[in-house]
């Protein structure tokens, strides 16, 4: 037993079994003689429902950590970068994204036992979007030990419909230095031509990777969520089975028992009948005994002496 092997078991549990786990864990450790190691598991806080739910969906969907971590990175590098109508159209996809995993979080969460509040679901989608503007929150989330929902900040910047990022003001020039600037403009100018075709077309290759990576992300989560509204349904559906065939159990357990005792009362009244039986046949042999010696002294005593 180690410290990570312990953590990861309990950030997977339902928060209401957190304690009682650890301390049983903790005790473990103290009857192997690693106190450090118990310590150490001692220190390891109960998460909130939402965290415990964000937990979950690393967990237990891993294949949704590393899109989600590539297209955080994606986004951040878009929104240094790019024009307004792009950082619409990733804001857009972000949107998507963050409702679909919250959502599949949720449902994690209910299949466990112990569904979500809407409001628990609103800690979530922060959580995640703190995972798509800051590394070091990505960072923590992937751990899959929050321990409380995490801040999403200022996230990446709001733009406005229609909006586009404002370029940069210009710095105010003395006349001397617009003129060496004038000088130096057209040696400068084939350089950083071939950089802005350099930087544009890195731009345009980071764009399209995002997208193809939230394009994808979310398909996937659309295959997931279908596929865990089926395993829901059957497992409501196999839920109701199990419960009718309990109460059948117990319908025919009780059938028996009342068979059972019909059965022995039966026996208990053959029994007697028998016994009644054999003491009337007793009866009928005495009762032909007494018939037959009264029949033969009637005989004696009819038939006339010689």
């Amino acid at each position: 037993m180690d410290l990570e092997t312990v953590a990861d078991e309990l950030y997977r549990l339902r928060p209401e079994e957190f304690t009682a786990t650890r301390a049983a864990r903790m005790a473990e450790a103290r009857t192997a003689g690693d106190r450090a190691l118990a310590d150490s598991i001692g220190k390891l806080r109960r998460p909130s429902l939402s965290a415990w739910a964000g937990n979950l969906l690393v967990h237990e969907s891993p294949g949704e950590v590393e899109p989600l971590l590539r297209l955080g990175e994606g986004l951040r590098q878009a929104h240094r970068d790019l024009d307004g109508a792009q950082l619409r159209e990733l804001s857009r996809q972000q949107r998507v994204l963050i409702t679909a995993l919250s959502r599949q979080a949720g449902q994690l969460a209910a299949q466990a036992g112990h569904p979500i509040t809407e409001a628990a679901r609103h800690e979530v989608e922060n959580t995640l979007r703190a995972v798509l503007a800051d590394p070091d929150a990505a960072r923590e989330w992937a751990s899959g030990r929050l321990v409380k929902p995490l801040a999403a900040g200022t996230g990446f910047p709001a733009m406005a419909e229609g909006a586009a990022p404002a370029p940069p003001r210009p710095a105010a020039k003395t006349a001397g230095a617009a003129k060496t600037a004038g000088a130096s403009k057209t040696a400068e100018a084939a350089e950083s031509t071939g950089a802005s075709k350099a930087a544009a077309a890195e731009r345009r290759r980071r764009l399209t990777r995002a997208r193809k990576e939230a394009d994808r992300a979310a398909r996937e989560l659309r295959t997931r969520e279908k596929a865990a509204a089926t395993a829901s349904r059957e497992a409501f559906a196999a839920k109701k089975n199990w419960d009718e065939a309990q109460q059948r159990v117990s319908d025919l357990t009780a059938e028996l028992q009342h068979a059972r005792e019909a059965q022995q009362q039966a026996r208990s009244a053959e029994r007697t009948a028998r016994e009644r039986a054999r003491t009337a046949d007793r009866g009928v042999r005495e009762a032909r005994r007494e018939a037959d010696a009264a029949a033969e002294e009637m005989r004696r005593l009819e038939t006339p002496e010689q």
